[in-house]
């Protein structure tokens, strides 16, 4: 791999996805796309641009229909479902909107889920999910269920959870969409910190402002991009809050 390979974390190559719903939908039409390793990315724009299924193909859930993903260099679109599986517990971890905790399990349980999927030792799992619990400022809800916590300290646990396998990208799908502006803001400013630290960011975001916490922003329509801009680092300062 060159070094201009080994700087990117993605790449998509004129990638088509069609679906059809009585006739075919063309949700993504001939999108190629750069995202750098560690940099901070948001994908905005309307509902129906593009950006969800955009995410769902970087996060290998989905395949285009034409076109090729590349994941650290790797042709990932031919890849068996089994192997898409492993690439997601090795290399991606998932920030949803609704969270995505499992109700039954405490806050350490669901943190310390990814890990059972690896054969990780009851101990060891257990121990890292008390670490990232700490992290996220969670370290006394660990024995809490998802409906004994706040809208923001679910999301917490969702980031925890997310990091539990040391992926070196985190997706992250409208993470303050269910949550009120200031808590939004804390949450934004632990993806902040997750990037200084070096993992490399992607947003998916309808909302102008949320998309400024990142360093660029694509801005998709119709399926296409339609453009992407820096966002100044004084702006980006501005915006952030405490974690």
């Amino acid at each position: 791999m060159d070094a201009t390979a080994e700087a990117v974390a993605v790449a998509l190559e004129d990638v088509t996805r069609t679906y059809t719903i009585g006739e075919p939908i063309d949700a993504l039409d001939g999108v190629s796309l750069s995202i750098p390793r560690g940099s901070y990315t948001a994908i905005m724009g309307p509902s129906g641009s593009g950006k969800s299924t955009l995410m769902n193909l970087v996060g290998c859930l989905d395949r285009p229909t034409a076109g090729t993903v590349r994941i650290d260099g790797r042709d990932v679109t031919g890849l068996s479902d089994r192997e898409r599986t492993a690439l997601r517990g090795r290399s991606i971890g998932f920030v949803f909107q609704t969270f995505n905790l499992m109700p039954r399990l405490s806050a350490l349980e669901n943190v310390a889920l990814p890990l059972v999927f690896q054969g990780t030792s009851r101990s060891e799992r257990h121990e890292r999910a008390r670490s990232l619990l700490g992290r996220v400022g969670l370290e006394d809800r660990a024995d809490h269920r998802p409906n004994q916590l706040s809208g923001g300290q679910r999301q917490r646990v969702a980031i925890a959870r997310a990091l539990a396998s040391d992926p070196a990208m985190l997706l992250a799908d409208e993470p303050t969409g269910n949550l009120d502006t200031e808590t939004g803001v804390r949450i934004l400013g632990l993806f902040q910190q997750l990037h200084e630290e070096g993992h490399t960011v992607v947003m998916v975001t309808h909302e102008r402002a949320v998309a400024e916490h990142a360093e660029r922003i694509v801005r998709m329509i119709d399926g296409t991009v339609e453009g992407i801009e820096e966002v100044e680092t004084r702006r980006r300062v501005l915006q952030e809050g405490p974690a």
